[in-house]
């Protein structure tokens, strides 16, 4: 029997912490007959995951960079494992807030050294493409929780679905540790991590601090992590309201899954394009910018254009498949611009943060404009004007990758 590939592992470790932030939202409706959980208790349910990302993303790619990638990876499996067990035996609203704020200290711990584990694990001639594999692990996780988690639920009556998917899931965490644990190679020991080699006369918060700064003072660090936000702000708004539009238009909540999942799930193909071409050096300016043309003009078709309802839903589909292609090379570019290989993971936490400002911000302020017009009809302006401003950050980078020598 073939052995799995550890770098394999790595990006199945990154679809199971998507899980657990998908897992959410097919349960909401049966945490609020059980639990009593309200709408506003339900929104921090919501967004507490991008409230650890925005608050501890740098802190936590910082200790990652100090104690290792793979170890790493392991205690945020476990964490998530733990918090998700936990919850699943929470009595109220109070216990499962609680957990979902461990939850998202162990989906930073498993999502951040991902990348730098993969730059360790595979050629550099593939890694472009793997890069590319990796950027899907958001979407991916989306679209199984929205598919898989009401079916399981549905095994069961109302007060033990939601509680038995949220162990299935603890469960799958601990097999996935046990998995990394085996296949994946140690980190090496403490005193050869690049981290030792800024600087021989520092140790400790001393080089914590220098990473900080260096990875702070890069102009491409921040462009790669405010691009990423401006992406990452539109596709949660647009996918995450999906449900909400469907059922106000009448459509059957069966056929309401089917097609959210759909429209998380083709993200993927963007994402697995972006690293093949990257690999044949296609420049990132043109994928970066045909990413977020099509999620301006997807999201101006689907809700600012009176069409057929099925032609809207292609120009969905449109929105977030080819907006793959923009994690999927922004991913590659953090591993390109970090300023040194010590600091991928603060690279990468940094990204994280401001990708979790844009999930935070995204939404709510889609839904304000909404609330204000009494329909979805100019939604559009505002991830347009997310489209338009990512289109612009692209170009810096671009203009920044030209002056490498």
């Amino acid at each position: 029997m073939k052995a799995v590939h550890p770098a394999s592992l790595v990006i199945a470790a990154g679809v199971v912490a998507a899980l657990h932030v998908g897992k959410l939202p097919p349960a909401l409706p049966a945490l609020q007959q059980v639990l009593g959980v309200s709408l506003v208790q339900a929104g921090f349910l919501l967004a507490l995951f991008q409230l650890a990302g925005m608050t501890l993303g740098l802190p936590a790619g910082l200790l990652i960079q100090r104690y290792g990638p793979r170890r790493s990876m392991l205690a945020g499996l476990l964490v998530l494992s733990l918090a998700s067990a936990l919850g699943g035996a929470a009595q109220g609203a109070t216990g499962l807030l609680a957990s979902r704020v461990f939850e998202g200290l162990g989906f930073l711990c498993v999502v951040l050294p991902a990348p730098g584990l993969l730059r360790a694990l595979v050629p550099p001639g593939g890694l472009s493409r793997t890069l590319g594999a990796w950027g899907a692990y958001m979407p991916l996780g989306a679209a199984l929780a929205m598919l898989v988690g009401p079916w399981v639920m549905a095994q069961a009556d109302v007060a033990w679905g939601w509680r038995v998917w949220w162990w299935l899931l603890s469960a799958l965490s601990v097999l996935l540790a046990a998995a990394v644990y085996r296949n994946v190679p140690a980190d090496p020991p403490r005193g050869l991590t690049p981290s030792r080699t800024l600087s021989p006369a520092t140790s400790g918060s001393a080089v914590g601090l220098g990473l900080l700064r260096l990875t702070l003072r890069s102009r491409g660090v921040w462009l790669v992590a405010l691009c990423f936000s401006m992406y990452s702000g539109q596709w949660l708004a647009v996918v995450g309201f999906l449900p909400s539009v469907y059922a106000q238009a009448g459509l059957a909540p069966s056929l309401t899954a089917w097609l959210t999942a759909l429209a998380a799930a083709v993200n993927i193909i963007g994402n697995l394009a972006a690293g093949r071409l990257l690999h044949r050096r296609v420049p990132p300016l043109a994928l970066l910018v045909a990413g977020f043309g099509a999620m301006g003009g997807g999201a101006w078709v689907a809700f600012g254009v009176d069409a057929n309802p099925w032609l809207r839903y292609g120009a969905v589909l449109a929105f977030s498949m080819l907006g793959g292609l923009i994690p999927g090379t922004l991913f590659s570019l953090a591993v390109r611009l970090a300023p040194s290989a010590a600091t991928v993971p603060t690279t990468v936490g940094w990204m994280q943060q401001w990708s979790s400002f844009g999930q935070f911000c995204g939404p709510p302020l889609v839904a304000w404009v909404a609330g204000l017009v009494g329909n979805w009809q100019l939604t559009w302006t505002v991830t347009g004007a997310c489209a338009l401003a990512g289109a612009g950050l692209a170009w810096q980078i671009h203009c920044l990758l030209e002056r490498e020598p």
